[in-house]
């Protein structure tokens, strides 16, 4: 049997996001999906919290043939010793998934073997454009899993991003 394991903010888990997961499907027995960053919510750039991102993952890949297993990472801001705080946070793994170069970097350092792969349309399938658009209040659903976008609507996602993400009197945004 083979555990591979995937890192990323999902902020929120997206096309991109489920597209890698299908892919690794094919070279993996199960799946960690590692919620970087989980500390962080209620700002623009990470507006979902670790429980929510969690509900996004495990309904977003029911669909999947793999036994995927969301774990929350917290943010350790120590680049040398992340990579065993991962593995103290996780499932045991064989095979470590990322296109981020330090996350590569750490992990090869670390002996774990490393495989990277190309990103699925990247201008538009990202997390960045996502909030984006839920910002906007232009399309954003069809970037997103249906089981997502039912997450996101369950937990005000849409009013949340739209509030912190505005601006106060004085130009300045209200998450900094």
């Amino acid at each position: 049997m083979t555990r591979g394991f995937y890192i990323g903010r999902f902020q929120p888990y997206h096309q991109g996001h489920h597209e890698m997961v299908r892919r690794i499907a094919e070279e993996v027995d199960e799946l960690v999906l590692g919620i970087g960053s989980a500390d962080q919510s209620h700002t623009s750039r990470n507006p979902f919290t670790a429980g929510e991102r969690i509900m996004m993952i495990t309904k977003a890949t029911l669909d999947t043939d793999l036994v995927t297993y969301a774990v929350p990472i917290e943010d350790l801001n120590r680049n040398s010793v992340w990579v065993s705080h991962v593995q103290s946070m996780s499932p045991t793994f064989d095979v470590a998934y990322s296109n981020n170069p330090l996350v590569v970097r750490l992990f090869e350092e670390a002996g774990v073997e490393v495989r990277q792969s190309p990103m699925f349309r990247r201008e538009e399938w990202e997390g960045t454009e996502v909030r984006e658009r839920m910002i906007r209040g232009t399309d954003w659903e069809s970037l997103v899993p249906a089981e997502v976008a039912e997450v996101i609507r369950e937990s005000g996602g849409i009013d949340r991003i739209q509030q912190i993400s505005e601006t106060d009197t004085n130009g300045d945004v209200a998450d900094q």
